[in-house]
């Protein structure tokens, strides 16, 4: 049996503490589902991030002479936090406009793009210093990497600029490798480690 200041002192704000790394990731991933869209997935993670959330604020109105699990609240939630954005980076979901803009001729960079599968859109344009080209393509996020080596390996010196986008209504897009890259199995690549870059 566990003895109970043992459990008051130690085990109680230990379980605050992961319980609060767990709402507080939950909530940074619902918020990122809110701004790109992803409305039922919102619905899913709201669910369990207050069901969490009121599990450990219970806990500390119980104990509220314990100024461990006050700290444990506090320093679950910074974590969670952090982890919440690194969850999302991994998730992957929803997609991103690519804007590249450059001087260098773009024709070998746009063709690798649509072998691999993207939409590219390219216009002469005239920036500051004179003449350029720019190319939009829209991706999904967890392409985003590839289309980065890309861009550095024709032209290491290119401007581009990253931005989500919530919706399109046709487009482009490389052929899905496999099913686990769906949104829903798309959560087990929280696990994977990440390239680096």
């Amino acid at each position: 049996m566990i003895d109970s200041e043992f459990f008051t002192w130690v085990i109680l704000p230990l379980l605050i503490f992961l319980a609060r790394i767990i709402d507080v990731s939950i909530g940074t991933i619902r918020l990122i589902c809110i701004s790109r869209g992803k409305k039922y997935l919102a619905m899913i993670f709201g669910f369990f991030e207050v069901l969490i959330w009121l599990i450990a604020i219970g806990k500390i109105m119980e104990n509220l002479s314990n100024v461990f699990c006050y700290i444990a609240y506090s320093g679950g939630f910074a974590l969670g936090n952090f982890l919440g954005i690194l969850m999302v980076e991994r998730l992957a979901i929803g997609l991103l406009l690519i804007r590249i803009i450059t001087k260098k001729d773009s024709s070998l960079l746009i063709k690798s793009l649509k072998e691999e599968g993207y939409g590219v859109t390219s216009v002469e344009a005239k920036g500051a210093t004179g003449k350029v080209h720019v190319i939009y393509t829209i991706i999904k996020d967890e392409n985003n990497n590839d289309v980065i080596k890309k861009i550095k390996k024709f032209n290491p010196k290119a401007f581009y600029s990253i931005e989500d986008i919530k919706s399109v209504n046709e487009g482009i897009f490389p052929i899905k490798k496999s099913y686990v890259n769906n949104q829903f199995f798309g959560f087990l690549n929280i696990f994977k480690l990440r390239k680096s870059k």
